[in-house]
């Protein structure tokens, strides 16, 4: 599988290490009054899904990078690689 990273082009996927569902950058607010439920379910709950999903990637073997990859689990095809970081930006500005 080859991923287009953002910034260095056509990379195979053995550079990078598979870390799960893109949600996770939704990381719960510690000082909410029901914070214990919102890590436990943060930390322990995962779709599976069959489709189209949004998954977080790290470049291991190059520059270190976090992307969010949006790839069909069922046929591997990729559409769409950002770099975590601008996606993580852009949430923060539409919310702040």
């Amino acid at each position: 599988m080859i991923i287009n990273h953002p910034l260095l082009g056509p990379r195979d996927a053995a550079e990078f290490v598979y870390l799960g569902d893109a949600a996770l950058l939704n990381r719960p607010d510690w000082q909410a009054s029901d914070a214990a439920e919102q890590f436990y379910d943060y930390q322990y709950l995962r779709d599976n899904p069959a489709g189209d999903h949004r998954e977080l990637w790290y470049h291991e073997q190059g520059d270190r990078s976090w992307l969010i990859v949006a790839r069909n689990t069922l046929s591997h095809e990729i559409t769409k690689v950002e770099l975590a970081r601008d996606v993580a930006r852009a949430r923060k500005q539409a919310h702040g």
